[in-house]
């Protein structure tokens, strides 16, 4: 039977490569979204996979959404935590709630999508949970105070929870990703964008979304069950963490 997995934020960008990587593998696959629902709705008659409207910031939302895809598709078994927005500014001049907002989608998601997941895979013996994380939340980046901060606050999360449930069959694992070429990073000034490429990239190029993709589903499989607490880097040679 296959397994069920669920990714947030999971309709476009990144999360939408992950979703129709996982789905062609043979996954049943839940997405995530939001906002933008005729998009949503268009993705989901075009792709097959199911979609559900809910803020991943908000926890009874998560706890009730996820028992709605439990009913439908089973228990979830894999989740994918990717939704995340971005509100920069160099910090005195950011105000409070460009710093709560990026805090509570891109962080506090992360405890509320795997509380409501975990007791289901300790009773299970199984699970895998992948982070996406960034380049920014390890070398940190001028302007992105909050979505840093959460970024590396992902890993922190990601090495404490796999901790606490490698004995249970569990891996949590990050996914760090470079500049990849996503709705997100095209909103980016091309003069800045082409300077960061030509400066701060060794292979001269904008990653793709089906490169994260394929990081994923290498965490997810069986195969790779030894592997737990780590983060895989995804980023052209950008930044090498010792």
């Amino acid at each position: 039977m296959s397994r069920v997995a669920l990714v947030t934020g999971g309709t476009r960008g990144i999360g939408e490569a992950i979703s129709l990587r996982l789905k062609e593998e043979g996954y049943k696959v839940a997405a995530s979204y939001v906002s933008r629902d005729e998009d949503a709705q268009k993705f989901m008659k075009k792709t097959g996979v199911h979609v559900y409207k809910f803020d991943v910031a908000i926890f009874d939302q998560c706890s009730e959404k996820i028992k709605e895809i439990e009913k439908d598709l089973g228990p979830v078994e894999i989740l994918i935590n990717n939704a995340g927005v971005t509100r920069d500014g160099m910090l005195h001049k950011m105000d409070v709630r460009q710093w709560g907002d990026v805090i509570r989608t891109n962080l506090d998601s992360c405890f509320n999508m795997s509380k409501c997941v975990i007791d289901s895979m300790r009773e299970k013996g199984f699970g895998r949970i992948i982070n996406i994380s960034s380049v920014n939340g390890q070398a940190g980046q001028a302007g992105q105070t909050n979505y840093s901060a959460t970024k590396a606050g992902m890993i922190g999360f990601t090495k404490s929870l796999a901790l606490e449930t490698a004995n249970k069959g569990i891996t949590v694992n990050c996914v760090a990703p470079g500049y990849i070429d996503t709705e997100m990073v095209q909103a980016v000034p091309k003069e800045i964008l082409d300077k960061i490429v030509k400066s701060k990239i060794p292979l001269g190029r904008l990653g793709k979304p089906e490169e994260i993709a394929e990081a994923v589903l290498y965490l997810i499989k069986d195969e790779s069950g030894f592997i737990t607490g780590t983060t895989l880097n995804v980023n052209g040679g950008q930044y090498n963490v010792p």
